[in-house]
């Protein structure tokens, strides 16, 4: 039977010539012919020619997840039509240079050997610097820089992040890893759970892409994360007065009081100023350097390459004034060749493998933070969209193949992407050019750093801070929200008087605790309609909307009707009403006789939802009035068919807007 004659035959007005269009007009007199019937006589005049209720049942959890592996596995989320394709699908998927490398062409491969090199210039002073920063010894981050940007070039789908070992990780799990095993007692053990914590990390991370669960990354805010940024900063800054002083013993803390007493300490027992003289001058070169490099868009090669020209003249005028006999610290000897396997080295067993587990997942977060954010806003300057979840995966599986391989946590650095940026890259092939020259470095050329100061690598990690440390963003969130900003000085005192773990605590706690104190106290308000128009808003921001006399719409803000807002949503609901009987009383608005619920914006609810809405539909009803619900999400009317609420509210008081909800209500009260 097609719709005119189901129309023909569920209302006797409605005839076989009449045109749909017309069915409006005929229901209005439908109802209009009978104005003094009750109003549950709805149930035999109204059959929409729509229904919410008519729409199939939402996809089981189980195939939702295996959709969205299947999106992530396969290039494009189509179903293969033949096994070949399928697997050519999901090695595209995995592997996106298989797509890019086909287009790839002779002058993006000459761009990228000069973006490469430019990076490399950079990279390998900054790496050395960072290993000394993680507790390691100088060729585990120029390690770190060889095998995860080979990983990433074939796997991640970001063209201009630049992969190696970052200041605030280095710091993250130095700090963290020295309170189980002290490196200067135990150097292998030390190593031992770094490329534990290393394989940990790049599993969680391979993880959060498999599964999509980097929202997981979200938990900490963009306030938090310029908040512990700050804080980090300032401490990886204070650390590096032990090279910058030429100091030989320093504390292992990291809180401002513990660094501020070791720096006062070891300025009166071993403090020498030939460190600080050398280490002060080629810090203001390479900040001014840096300076022009960003002034003069042409001279963006002078700040790549101002850390490897201190580099090489400081070690030059400690060789040729054989500046460590008077008291000039060097870094002395650098170990070639290339990475020695640590599979054996990594430990499953034992007592710190919760530990490992434990610090994994945390460095996993803040590298996946720092590497998403960089990636995403180089990618939105070059016009294309970066895929969060395969990003996830690729630093998973190079952080995993690293963890083999000597490596510690790498990731996305802010300071040599930009570089790279800058130096005209164009596809990934730009970290295969910086890994090869590494890889020469390592083969050929680590003799020649023995005689570099350690007051030179403390200058290049004290001229990547002042990026670290955004203070015109800190004042932006103060100015838009004060919530947010109290996460982020939260995040910069916890990390800057206690510890890393504890700033990131107070980060997460913060942020937990907004996203509960919404959650459990959803906006629950009136709305009203603007006159003439068929918008509906809040009472509360537009108060000049208004509704008929006898009439409330309610609506409930939040996407999860759950057990931790459910009471309060019914308590907020029934506080409606009884301030509209009040209302009554004082013959202000008339006698309530119809509510309209809008759940627009909920999009799921669990069995204590459900009782919620039960016991609003049954006080509401003890009242005499009639309960209606506007546009339920999916899985909110399923669940309320499979609770029989829908029979209990009644099949025809569901409606699909808030708008047809109350062309319904008054067509009655005419």
């Amino acid at each position: 039977m097609d719709s005119q004659e189901s129309l023909t035959k569920d209302f006797p007005l409605v005839t076989k010539d009449m045109e749909l269009s017309e069915f409006p007009q005929t229901l209005q007199q439908a109802m209009a012919s009978a104005p003094n019937e009750q109003i549950s006589s709805v149930e035999e005049i109204r059959r929409p020619v729509f229904s919410v209720l008519n729409t199939p049942d939402p996809p089981a959890p189980w195939k939702e997840l295996a959709s969205s592996v299947r999106v992530k596995v396969l290039s494009h989320g189509k179903k293969s039509r033949s096994l070949p394709h399928f697997l050519l699908s999901g090695l595209q998927g995995l592997f996106p240079v298989l797509r890019w490398g086909r287009n790839y062409c002779l002058k993006s491969f000459q761009s990228d050997i000069m973006a490469g090199l430019t990076l490399a210039s950079l990279g390998i002073p900054q790496s050395i610097g960072y290993a000394s920063l993680a507790k390691l010894e100088p060729q585990y981050g120029l390690y770190t820089n060889l095998v995860p940007p080979l990983v990433y070039a074939v796997m991640g789908t970001s063209r201009e992040i630049a992969i190696g070992p970052v200041a605030v990780v280095s710091l993250l799990i130095s700090s963290m890893i020295q309170k189980i095993v002290d490196p200067s007692i135990d150097s292998a053990g030390y190593k031992k759970i770094i490329f534990t914590v290393t394989f940990f990390t790049g599993v969680f991370q391979a993880c959060f892409g498999f599964f999509r669960l980097g929202f997981l990354v979200n938990f900490l805010s963009h306030a938090a994360i310029v908040g512990f940024m700050g804080g980090a900063a300032i401490v990886i800054g204070l650390q590096q007065l032990k090279g910058l002083l030429g100091l030989t013993h320093f504390t292992n803390k990291t809180d401002l009081v513990s660094v501020i007493e070791a720096v006062w300490i070891g300025m009166h027992q071993s403090w020498h100023p030939s460190n600080f003289f050398l280490g002060c001058f080629f810090l203001i070169f390479i900040l001014v350097a840096r300076f022009l490099g960003r002034r003069k868009a042409k001279l963006f090669w002078l700040q790549a390459i101002a850390p490897l020209i201190s580099v090489i003249l400081s070690t030059v005028i400690v060789f040729l004034f054989r500046g460590d006999r008077h008291g000039l610290k060097i870094i002395k000897d650098v170990k070639s060749g290339l990475n020695p396997s640590s599979v054996k080295q990594l430990q499953f067993t034992g007592p710190f493998v919760g530990e490992s587990a434990k610090i994994g997942v945390i460095c996993a977060v803040i590298a996946l933070t720092e590497a998403v954010a960089v990636g995403r806003s180089f990618a939105s300057v070059r016009g294309y969209q970066l895929d969060g979840n395969k990003e996830m995966i690729a630093m998973g599986f190079m952080n995993i193949i690293g963890s083999l391989s000597s490596c510690y946590v790498a990731t996305g650095s802010f300071s040599r992407t930009a570089v790279n940026f800058f130096a005209g890259c164009k596809s990934p092939v730009s970290n295969i050019i910086m890994a090869v020259t590494v890889f020469i470095t390592l083969e050929f050329l680590t003799r020649l750093l023995y005689y570099t100061p350690v007051a030179i690598l403390a200058s290049i990690i004290l001229s990547a801070l002042p990026g670290l440390i955004d203070v015109q963003e800190a004042w932006s969130i103060w100015k838009i929200d004060k919530m947010d900003f109290l996460a982020c000085v939260g995040a910069f005192i916890g990390v800057l008087i206690g510890s890393v773990e504890i700033g990131l605590l107070l980060a997460v706690i913060i942020s937990f605790a907004r996203i509960m104190l919404s959650s459990l106290r959803p906006r629950i308000e009136a709305l009203g309609r603007v006159e003439g128009t068929n918008i509906f808003c809040s009472k509360r921001q537009y108060p000049i909307s208004a509704l008929a006399p006898g009439l409330m719409i309610i609506h409930i803000g939040t996407s999860f009707l759950c057990f931790i807002n459910a009471n309060f949503t019914r308590e907020r609901v029934t506080r409606f009403v009884l301030e509209g009987k009040k209302l009554q009383k004082e013959n202000i608005e008339g006698k309530i006789q119809y509510i309209v619920i809008d759940m627009s914006n909920v999009m799921n609810i669990d069995s204590s939802g459900i009782a919620a809405l039960e016991e609003i539909h049954s006080r509401l009803e003890s009242l005499r009035i009639q309960v209606a619900v506007a546009n339920p999400g999916w899985q909110v009317i399923h669940k309320m068919k499979l609770a029989g609420l829908v029979q209990r509210i009644g099949d025809p008081w569901i409606f699909l807007t808030v708008g047809e909800a109350v062309e319904a209500f008054l067509s009655f009260s005419v």
